[in-house]
């Protein structure tokens, strides 16, 4: 009976402690870029990613930009959540020819994370990045504010869950956009080092 109790007991506690390491994010090593550009630079530098992870997470950027960046009924609404200059029609950023009475925050960027823990090992996820309307940036899924669209971090990998699309659904109008607090109004704020 004694030996018994013991191994329930030590069934117990080691599946405890897989519940409270399957409770704690999974963090992988990111970084921003402005542009491929300088993602390939780093690379040659000895970056976090190779030149064929660059190529591929901005690949990936741009696909996502088209299928889920946030979309407005004017250019007015859209530069009041991004800022002057950081937006343009649909039809201008979208290959299949857009509509042009949308508009869409410009690429400003993209995030890629290290996906090494994970499966398929040696991955590179990545999210766009759009400038925000105080001068950061934030990325597609409006999971985080950055203060810059360079630097490395270590953060959540849920920072790159796919974002919802949005291509095809009704833009947003001024009022959409203010009772959502704005684009990126809920993201956490984080920022870069070297």
């Amino acid at each position: 009976m004694r030996k018994r109790s013991r191994t329930v007991a030590l069934t117990i506690l080691g599946a405890a402690s897989f519940a409270v390491a399957g409770c704690r994010e999974e963090q992988v090593d990111a970084q921003a870029f402005p542009d491929l550009a300088s993602c390939q630079a780093a690379a040659t530098d000895g970056g976090l990613f190779t030149m064929d992870q660059c190529q591929q997470a901005f690949a990936e950027a741009e696909t996502l930009h088209v299928e889920a960046a946030p979309r407005y009924e004017s250019l007015e609404v859209c530069e009041e959540q991004h800022g002057a200059g950081n937006c343009g029609s649909e039809a201008e950023q979208v290959s299949n020819g857009g509509s042009g009475s949308i508009f869409m925050p410009l690429l400003a960027g993209y995030l890629i994370g290290s996906m090494l823990g994970r499966a398929g090992g040696g991955m590179a996820a990545s999210q766009p990045m759009y400038r925000n309307a105080s001068g950061g940036y934030t990325n597609a899924a409006r999971t985080s504010s950055f203060s810059a669209n360079s630097g490395r971090a270590t953060m959540s990998a849920q920072q790159f869950t796919r974002p919802a699309a949005t291509a095809g659904r009704a833009p947003m109008t001024r009022a959409t956009a203010a009772s959502r607090g704005g684009f990126g109004g809920t993201a956490g704020s984080r920022s870069f080092g070297g």
